[in-house]
């Protein structure tokens, strides 16, 4: 008897080998590096003097988030192909998928920024159509409360101050058109972070999967182990942020859901108020003063007590800031708060607030590379 063909089941895509690993070259000596350190610290001192702290940190957020979506999907598409095909459960993904995930993934880094762009500007659309109307409302605003001010006041003060509502509104537009130039030059900065922001995540999603050299020089090699190194500091600080993005959050949600409620006052937009705190917050130290603006702007639209609670409590948040921040990064960095407290007051008389936002990521990258050196 002839034995029946049997049946076979449809086979899987014949996974391909895995990428060669680099191939090192020969040892790097001394000076190579030496040299490796050199650049690395001209680089991020180059940053610092040349504003691009922004850049740099979106580099790392592009880069940090793109890897991590892109082994998401990998696992999950290895995960589909197992179901499929349970007797290659174990095999590879293959190349052409990975290189979809990976397409796909950039795509998304590159196109999400301007529809977020698009959706704010389509939702402050009518803010900017009624700003004249806002502007004149501001104006009015303003001279009530100085007006009111003025008749609170002891008379050798209250006569320093403008005697009628005409008197206040001049001297504020004035003020606004004197300031013309500083706040174009103010708008014109805010313009060039957020273009340096983009770039910035367009290059470390691009980075994140670009293909590892066949064989690296030792030069190459080394700041390559540079790079990884502050890319592990970074994620560190990263994580560290998440929980100060929390502690903050919680604080704020408590002032604004109990605390002014108990006084008898109510902010408008509070829950998103809220989650503003929390996406800001992941921003070390700028997040919080942006935060600190938006909130007592909303509590000036309800009274000037409303918003003189809302800067004293943000203030004595932001003065905390430099204790948690500290705290919070030196347990997930193993630095001592002191170390990290006089970096940061150093760092930010030197370059400012952009200081203080480094201050914590470059420190953390200097320890463990003397941690490396088995210097510390």
């Amino acid at each position: 008897m002839h034995d029946r063909p049997a049946h076979h089941l449809p086979s899987a895509p014949a996974p391909l080998a895995a990428p060669p690993m680099p191939v090192l070259g020969p040892p790097a000596s001394l000076g190579v590096m030496i040299a490796s350190y050199v650049l690395m610290g001209a680089a991020l001192m180059g940053v610092m003097l040349s504003h691009l702290l922004v850049g740099l940190l979106a580099v790392c957020v592009g880069f940090l988030a793109t890897r991590t979506f892109v082994r998401m999907m990998v696992r999950l598409a290895h995960r589909l192909l197992g179901r499929l095909y349970p007797h290659d459960a174990n095999g590879q993904l293959p190349r052409r998928i990975e290189a979809i995930i990976q397409a796909l993934t950039i795509i998304l880094v590159i196109v999400a920024p301007l529809v977020l762009l698009g959706v704010g500007i389509s939702q402050a659309r009518e803010y900017i159509v009624d700003a004249p109307q806002q502007y004149r409302e501001l104006l009015d605003y303003v001279a009530r409360t100085i007006l009111e001010l003025r008749q609170k006041l002891p008379p050798d003060l209250a006569s320093s101050l403008p005697a009628a509502a005409g008197e206040v509104q001049h001297m504020v537009a004035n003020y606004l058109r004197t300031q013309a130039g500083s706040l174009a030059l103010a708008g014109r900065a805010w313009l060039a972070g957020l273009l340096f922001a983009y770039v910035g995540l367009i290059v470390g999603g691009l980075a994140a999967v670009a293909r590892a050299p066949a064989i690296r020089q030792p030069l190459a090699a080394q700041m390559h182990q540079r790079i990884t190194t502050f890319g592990q500091a970074f994620r560190q600080i990263v994580a560290a942020q998440f929980w100060i993005a929390s502690f903050n959050t919680t604080l704020t949600a408590v002032f604004l859901l109990f605390v002014l409620p108990h006084w008898n006052l109510q902010l408008p937009y509070t829950p998103a108020l809220i989650t503003l705190t929390f996406i800001a917050g992941l921003i070390p130290i700028v997040g919080n003063l942006l935060c600190n603006v938006v909130i007592t702007l909303v509590g000036l639209s309800v009274s000037p007590l409303t918003a003189a609670a809302c800067l004293a409590f943000l203030i004595l948040i932001h003065k905390a800031e430099y204790a948690i921040n500290a705290k919070v990064v030196g347990s997930r960095t193993h630095i001592a708060v002191w170390e990290l407290l006089a970096v940061m007051f150093a760092a930010e008389a030197v370059f400012g607030p952009a200081g203080l936002v480094a201050a914590p990521l470059f420190y953390a990258y200097l320890k463990k590379e003397l941690q490396a050196a088995g210097l510390v």
